[in-house]
């Protein structure tokens, strides 16, 4: 990682050379702009997500800084890595960020049944001091196995140090009973032409109300 001098547009030389624009901010520092190689980055983000501590070190810096990756912006044609902001954290106190969740298993009620898993939820809001952070919380899907099972947040297992801010109650994820062929048929069933109707009988109706208002306006 290094300092970066080059900003706006001209960024986009950056990315050809294999560097990833950045911008480091938050407890004790200015913002600062930075560049990672984004190979490196892409290894990191793999290992790290969203919600686990990472350290970053300038070449001139004895010591790393403790950070989290906070934003990461992608272009939304090629889907290649754009920019990233890093988090710097205080150690001592506690953050609030999200930490993705991981379903596990086939629930049976998909396996047995040929139902449907629904995923309300893919994130838990936490608060817990930086070091105690996680990459993902698990979540079993072996209790669902019939369409009246649910899970929630409270069944979902988190280690002590983590306070879980999401509501207890919430649901995680259901299985549906598979869709039958009528609704399955219903859906391919067009509906453009009965659109058109609608409009026709609608402007219809106008047409006939402001001949009725002419009329009366006679």
């Amino acid at each position: 990682m290094n300092i970066r001098t080059i900003v706006g547009k001209a960024v986009k030389q950056l990315r050809t050379q294999g560097h990833l624009p950045a911008v480091i901010y938050g407890y004790g520092t200015d913002p600062m702009n930075v560049q990672v190689e984004t190979p490196a980055f892409i290894k990191v983000l793999k290992q790290a997500g969203n919600s686990s501590l990472v350290s970053l070190a300038l070449p001139d810096q004895a010591a790393g800084m403790s950070v989290i990756i906070q934003n990461v912006q992608k272009d939304p044609i090629s889907d290649a890595l754009v920019h990233v902001d890093f988090y710097k954290v205080n150690l001592n106190e506690t953050i609030t960020t999200e930490v993705p969740l991981e379903f596990d298993g086939i629930a049976p009620a998909v396996k047995e049944l040929g139902g449907i898993l629904v995923k309300s939820i893919d994130h838990l809001e936490v608060e817990c001091l930086p070091a105690n952070l996680v990459h993902e919380l698990h979540v079993d899907l072996s209790g669902l196995k019939t369409y009246d099972d649910v899970v929630l947040v409270k069944d979902i297992k988190v280690p002590s140090t983590i306070t879980v801010k999401t509501s207890p109650d919430e649901v995680v994820a259901t299985v549906q009973p598979p869709r039958s062929e009528e609704d399955l048929k219903a859906l391919e069933t067009p509906t453009e032409s009965q659109g058109v109707e609608s409009v026709e009988v609608l402007k219809k109706g106008k047409d006939e109300e402001a001949a009725t208002d002419s009329a009366d306006a006679s």
